[in-house]
């Protein structure tokens, strides 16, 4: 297992939102490379980098900073955040970045999920985020009908790298993870999950990892000083 700390980009800031929530948004700083670099310093290999603006439009908002993060080359990159056609996919491969972050387009259109896991075999990851266990799209403001454990059964057929799943109601919170819900994925499906929403100390990172989980990704409780990346590095090792 490993830990990925994240970078959440609006208009080129470095910010969380409160349970996907875009009117509750906290601004941590305004120099994603520098935080980037303080990940490296700590011993991390990996950053999650979601552009928020690009989420709720459609389309990459925040290509400059992501390509100002990949400049650094000490980071292994996972991007999502309006990904929704293959030109952009293309686009971020050629930066460099490690595993391109499928959402709402991947749920909305099964076929081209199919088509450009394909094209792209191990290179991409298929975000679930849930309310209860409805699937969100679109930055979370949507919420559809799908189950969380049947799109995951149907997305485990697929050569995708990861399912990264979020309880949206965690996320942000600093109140752990949802366990049981994460725990009930790993089981049902014959893929690596990537598990966010929620962690907030070492023991969230070792009781991931106790239920199987590929990797734990950290936002808030870095940025608010909850959890020492290091650490949470080191515990799930």
């Amino acid at each position: 297992m490993y830990v990925i700390p994240a970078i959440d980009l609006r208009d080129g800031k470095c910010v969380r939102l409160i349970q996907g929530e875009y009117d509750r948004q906290i601004t941590y700083g305004d120099n994603p490379v520098k935080q980037a670099q303080l990940f490296i310093d700590a011993g991390s290999e990996w950053v999650h980098i979601i552009d928020l603006g690009g989420a709720k439009i459609g389309h990459l908002a925040n290509l400059e900073s992501i390509s100002a993060v990949a400049g650094l080359g000490k980071l292994k990159l996972e991007v999502g955040g309006g990904i929704r056609n293959e030109e952009t996919i293309r686009q971020l491969l050629d930066l460099g970045v490690e595993r391109i972050i499928i959402g709402t387009k991947g749920i909305n259109d099964f076929e081209w999920l199919c088509e450009m896991s394909e094209k792209f075999s191990g290179k991409l990851a298929l975000s679930l985020d849930t309310r209860g266990s409805k699937v969100a799209t679109h930055g979370w403001t949507q919420e559809t009908s799908k189950e969380l454990i049947e799109v995951a059964l149907e997305a485990s057929k697929l050569p995708l790298a990861a399912i990264i799943y979020t309880d949206i109601t965690k996320d942000g919170m600093l109140s752990g993870p949802n366990l049981e819900r994460t725990e009930s994925l790993v089981d049902a499906i014959d893929m690596p999950v990537i598990a966010a929403g929620g962690v907030q100390s070492v023991e969230d990172v070792k009781n991931l990892k106790a239920i199987g989980v590929e990797a734990a990704i950290i936002g808030r409780a870095l940025y608010e000083g909850e959890i020492d990346l290091s650490e949470a590095i080191k515990a799930s090792e």
